[in-house]
């Protein structure tokens, strides 16, 4: 008996908690519908631009970069540049020790003298035997050796030219020049160091710093395998780095690396963007978020809205159809996937390069975001 009691007691407490629950609701209820009424703002009905974008993540690197090499082995006696210096074209970069090219600068000049001479002595030689010769003083053979050092003369000559102009090539060469204009972005050497030349050292030879052109940079972004299939070159990018939380900065897709890189089993593809970088403040390795807006190939006057349906390119997009009877209405919205087969002209997200799931993950979202909002103004607790 005590265990009915009991339960009919808590039965009897739930419909009192209920009751009150309901009576306090009914109390609310013109604050809630007031609550209401302050979260949601009326509005004309207007077309609405629709974003479908592909997100990303990145980093800054430089279009192009120049290594900077000496064709000249030595000691390094001058560096004319630092880290994050601007260079112009043809400023000086480097001073190279300039003895040993001097040195053999000045013995093939000699050489090139004392072969001028022996040319000379040659030729004349040369007018004499073939003076003799046509008087029959000399034999053939006498005058065929004649003809031979003069002849050797001449190559020699022009071996010592050759050897002097090098000379002087290799002179100059110990003067390094910027080769572009730019910024220099390493410097691995030192005043001090010897160095070897690219064109004597197996290895390459010792790089003295690398330039490159900041005024305009790219992001090596990796997308995606579902997603790289939408983007396409010339589409436009939304980038932001951490340094510039409330700056965007914007630039275009220039290509699409054919080959993939695998990471912890996730495809992607490297989407290279580039970026007008006139202020300089995007830095070589910035980590960056990219957008990209799928839809940016079709302008935005191409989409147009008549009464309850979208039109893109003239061709409808969605589907919309009311039902109504004694006890709801109920409006059904959907978008083509595929426009195929349709009665009417039509064109579908395939059509638009769009990913159907994607799209409809993102939707669904913000219904679900939109609903959880209703919600949260519709329980609003109002002191009295």
């Amino acid at each position: 008996m005590n265990k009915i009691n009991k339960k009919q007691l808590i039965i009897v407490g739930i419909i009192a908690i209920v009751v009150a629950y309901f009576s306090l609701s009914s109390k609310d209820e013109p604050k809630q519908d007031e609550a209401l009424a302050n979260f949601y703002k009326k509005d004309e009905v207007s077309a609405k631009k629709l974003f479908v974008s592909i997100e990303a993540s990145g980093l800054i690197e430089a279009i192009s970069s120049v290594e900077i090499k000496s064709k000249a082995s030595g000691e390094i006696l001058f560096l004319g540049a630092e880290v994050g210096d601007f260079i112009s074209k043809g400023s000086m970069l480097s001073q190279i020790d300039q003895r040993t090219p001097k040195n053999i600068l000045d013995q093939s000049k000699s050489d090139l003298t004392a072969s001028n001479v022996r040319l000379k002595n040659a030729e004349a030689q040369f007018n004499r035997g073939k003076e003799l010769h046509e008087k029959g003083s000399i034999s053939d053979k006498d005058f065929e050796d004649i003809q031979e050092n003069f002849a050797q003369a001449k190559s020699t000559l022009v071996r010592t030219q050759v050897t002097y102009e090098n000379a002087k090539i290799a002179l100059d060469d110990t003067v390094v020049r910027s080769p572009v204009s730019g910024t220099v972005i390493s410097r691995p050497v030192e005043v001090g160091q010897v160095i070897s030349s690219p064109t004597q050292a197996v290895g390459g030879g010792t790089v003295l710093m690398t330039m490159a052109d900041l005024s305009k940079v790219r992001v090596r972004a990796l997308v995606d395998e579902i997603d790289v299939g939408k983007v396409s070159i010339g589409q436009k990018v939304s980038i932001k780095v951490a340094a510039y939380r409330d700056k965007e900065f914007f630039g275009t897709v220039s290509k699409i690396e054919p080959k993939a890189r695998v990471e912890q089993n996730v495809t992607t593809f490297p989407v290279l963007i580039d970026i007008d970088n006139k202020e300089n403040l995007l830095l070589l390795g910035m980590n960056t978020d990219v957008v990209i807006d799928v839809l940016n190939t079709f302008s935005e006057q191409k989409f147009e809205r008549r009464g309850d349906d979208i039109y893109c390119l003239d061709k409808k997009l969605n589907v919309s159809i009311a039902t109504v009877s004694p006890v709801s209405t109920l409006i059904h919205f959907g978008v083509n996937v595929d426009a195929s087969g349709a009665p009417v002209a039509a064109i579908g997200l395939k059509d638009l390069g769009i990913d159907a799931e994607k799209f409809a993950k993102q939707v669904l979202g913000l219904v679900c975001k939109e609903v959880e909002n209703i919600y949260e103004a519709s329980v609003k607790v109002f002191t009295v």
